[in-house]
């Protein structure tokens, strides 16, 4: 135990964020460079090292969190990192992105505030970058057996870096012009810079991997072709189809999916455009969707120079403190939380509907009309009297994707079977109806959080082990249980 009287003696602390008139200025990360590691001792102290860690438990990829908790305690980056690597291929990433279900299971979070451990996990894959412990496994010896993985987002990096490191010769099949999926196309700059991205593409590449972006599979190239040609396949090509709003005046110019918006300010930052197609600068800016992706719309719209920014949530504004009752301990509560774009200003209005659009004579958005709503018996009802108009010149819908692309041949070009959902069926060992064919992520889940594309990735990499040599030593952090025990 790192400190028997550490969660007695410190309470929690986060990591700082720059000014708001600072950061919303460039498209750097919002936190201050350096301000966690001195901190992070004295957090990971907190750690109580419980009989039963509830966090493991919260946590789909299973990660050891008291033991690299204790050992940043003590400064071991070395052996903190190796704990960390045990059980996550792409701390980095998790560390910036996810909300961190293992926080809400701490035993410490049943009265008090919970362990940092988001913030200690970030501090210890950063200082082991820093420190040179983050280097390429090269396999021993190559199996012979050639796996294609489609989807370069974190489910099929995950997938991918397994199966190589297992000794199997993995390409990476990738639509877009660069590889990371929504890595690197749907997370704005500001939450994970992508040099994150780069540096682990060139520990993939130096391991074996090989990548082929600007290929999407079912267009460019034919899916059974592609099954002919290698012995296995993992199909991690996402939950891809963005829900839309079917209400009058959805044609209007001016009106787009978050994942038609996000990815240009993106580019910029790449270096594609000097200026985005699609900006908010100088406009009333709506985002329709209150999750993780409309706030990502509202920091992209503060750093474009928005006029305003609203947010639109069909659902009441959540509480701010766990109800025991509604959400017990250690269940991952919806609570409400104020994100670093909401930081940055903009307006958030709970319990509405998007009855229709207005636009100007030639077609562009001007307005946005809306409804309060309230749901009465598990029915959503409108309240009359409560109709009302707002400023709308650029509006984007952020309001949850329903599932893979099935549009593009990929699906039925492999004949694959889908499940009540939508989403690719697939057995325990994450293969589908199709010999050799697997799937892993979003497009067999549905969306769903980076850890657990992480976890499923790693999950899926034994399957297609155990397909392609009759047995596997790659560990699976989800078993079927979990999967269908998860929400």
């Amino acid at each position: 135990m790192a400190d028997p009287k550490g969660f007695l003696n410190h309470g929690r602390e986060v990591a700082r964020t720059r000014p708001v008139g600072e950061r919303v200025k460039d498209w750097n990360e919002v936190y201050v460079p350096g301000s966690l590691l001195p901190i992070i001792s004295k957090q990971a102290s907190r750690c109580m090292d419980c009989g039963i860690p509830f966090c493991h438990n919260g946590c789909p990829l299973g990660n050891l969190i008291p033991e690299w908790n204790d050992y940043a305690y003590r400064g071991d980056w070395g052996a903190a990192s190796e704990r960390l690597h045990a059980t996550n291929n792409f701390p980095e990433f998790t560390g910036r992105l996810c909300p961190a279900p293992c926080e809400s299971a701490c035993v410490l979070g049943i009265n008090q505030q919970p362990v940092t451990i988001k913030n200690v996990e970030v501090s210890i894959i950063d200082k082991a970058w820093d420190t040179g412990e983050v280097a390429p496994q090269v396999p021993e010896r190559l199996s012979g057996k050639t796996v294609a993985v489609i989807g370069s987002g974190p489910a099929g990096l995950a997938a991918a870096q397994q199966l190589t490191r297992a000794g199997h010769t993995v390409a990476v099949y990738e639509r877009a012009d660069r590889i990371g999926g929504l890595l690197r196309y749907g997370i704005p700059e500001f939450k994970m810079e992508k040099r994150h991205i780069n540096r682990r593409i060139e520990q993939m590449r130096a391991e074996g991997t090989k990548f082929r972006t600007g290929v999407e599979v079912g267009r460019d190239i034919d899916a059974a072709g592609l099954r002919k040609r290698y012995d296995a396949v993992v199909v991690a090509a996402g939950a891809t189809i963005s829900r839309d709003l079917p209400v009058p005046g959805r044609e209007l110019n001016g009106i787009h999916f978050a994942m038609e918006y996000l990815p240009l300010s993106n580019k910029v930052q790449e270096g594609d455009y000097v200026q985005p197609p699609i900006t908010a600068e100088g406009k009333h800016v709506v985002v329709i969707g209150g999750g993780d992706t409309g706030a990502d719309c509202v920091g992209t719209a503060h750093r474009q120079g928005a006029a305003s920014v609203t947010q639109l949530e069909i659902m009441p504004r959540p509480n701010e403190e766990r109800d025991p009752a509604a959400q017990p301990w250690p269940t991952f509560p919806m609570l409400y939380k104020v994100t670093s774009a909401h930081e940055e200003g903009g307006e958030r209005v709970y319990s509405v509907s998007t009855t229709h659009f207005e636009g100007d004579e030639d077609g562009n958005v001007q307005w946005l009309h809306l409804v309060e709503v309230e749901f009465v018996d598990g029915k959503l009802n409108q309240k009359p009297g409560t109709e009302r108009k707002i400023p709308a010149q650029l509006v984007t819908l952020a309001m949850g994707f329903t599932g893979t692309d099935q549009d593009n041949g990929l699906v039925s070009q492999f004949g694959l079977d889908l499940d009540a959902r939508g989403n690719i069926a697939r057995d325990a060992d994450f293969q589908t109806n199709v010999p050799g064919v697997f799937v892993a992520g979003d497009a067999g889940r549905g969306q769903s959080l980076i850890v657990w594309a992480i976890a499923e990735g790693r999950s899926a990499a034994r399957g297609v082990d155990r397909f392609l040599t009759g047995a596997s030593d790659l560990p699976a952090p989800i078993s079927p249980t979990d999967r269908a025990l998860a929400v």
